[in-house]
């Protein structure tokens, strides 16, 4: 099964690399394929990515972001095995 889970970056570690929390739980994201800016030249701290073994794969608003995290951890009550995308290793 192939997963993105929705993460919002809250800091810029290198032009390569965020920080990003999904669920309270901060990771190291590649964001090779996104950029630290948008197209405007902005920083892209405050905004939600899709992160998928440890890229941000796309850049998604934060209505679909909520939503998405709402679905996994409804899935997350009837499938365990989505908590280690949620939470982290050993954190459901």
């Amino acid at each position: 099964m192939c997963i993105g889970v929705p993460g919002q970056i809250r800091a810029i570690a290198s032009p390569e690399e965020a920080v990003v929390e999904v669920c309270g739980i901060q990771r190291q994201v590649d964001l090779t394929l996104v950029g630290a800016q948008d197209e405007r030249g902005h920083s892209r701290v405050g905004q939600w990515v899709l992160v998928h073994v440890g890229f941000a794969m796309s850049v998604i608003d934060e209505e679909e972001a909520l939503d998405t995290l709402e679905a996994l951890q409804n899935m997350f009550e009837v499938e365990p095995d989505v908590g280690p995308l949620l939470y982290g290793e050993g954190e459901n």
